[in-house]
């Protein structure tokens, strides 16, 4: 299991509290509760963008919450993707390659089975900033895998499509997590998220994770 302990922030008119948390290991965990609930400090804490001195995270056997943010080796997707919009969609992802010091020819064979299994082969040339939502949200979700992460990490992935494309992409993350056994963590408020991808769901409100519960369906 992955264990968060002593995630406590205070932020002067907010704080966080959240003595002790585990992240599955397997599977999605959804952390889930209205805006302002203090989801995204969360999210940014984990991702070490926020300081949080005595957060312990230990995730086999490593306390990632010692570690500089890239050498956490997390997957993102944030909520607005933040492509670079003059590069291609091929060039955000291999980026995250470069970024990671992959081999090129591996980067090369995982561009080519993660294009296949998210549909981009017809827009991989195209520049991010002509892409449409849905296509520009299935780039980012490839480029967080392609830098090999040991966790996903995804804030509000589907909130700016509309609800068509919603449910086609909820099937799709929830595919490629279940076929690549990726640890993941959805931070969202919608309740079909927590209905397509939740393995376990913590609920979180004024800073506090106040219930726990395993995924009904």
């Amino acid at each position: 299991m992955s264990y968060v302990e002593n995630l406590v922030r205070n932020y002067g008119d907010f704080a966080l509290d959240i003595p002790q948390w585990e992240i599955l290991d397997k599977g999605v965990t959804v952390l889930w509760g209205p805006s302002g609930a203090g989801k995204t400090s969360v999210f940014r804490i984990l991702l070490g963008l926020e300081d949080c001195p005595g957060m312990r995270w230990t995730f086999q056997g490593e306390d990632l919450g010692k570690l500089k943010s890239p050498d956490r080796r997390l997957g993102v997707v944030f909520q607005t993707l933040d492509l670079f919009p003059h590069m291609t969609a091929e060039q955000n992802i291999l980026f995250a390659a470069r970024a990671r010091k992959i081999e090129p020819q591996r980067a090369r064979k995982h561009l080519e089975q993660l294009s296949s299994d998210l549909r981009m082969k017809a827009f991989l040339r195209r520049p991010a900033s002509v892409l449409s939502g849905g296509e520009k949200q299935r780039v980012a979700i490839a480029r967080a895998l392609m830098g090999e992460p040991r966790l996903l990490l995804l804030d509000e992935p589907f909130s700016a499509l509309d609800q068509e494309l919603r449910e086609d992409s909820r099937q799709l993350v929830a595919h490629l997590i279940d076929e690549r056994k990726i640890p993941t963590l959805l931070v969202t408020h919608d309740p079909r998220d927590v209905e397509v991808l939740a393995d376990k769901i913590s609920i979180i409100k004024s800073g506090r994770i106040v219930e726990e519960k395993a995924s009904l369906s």
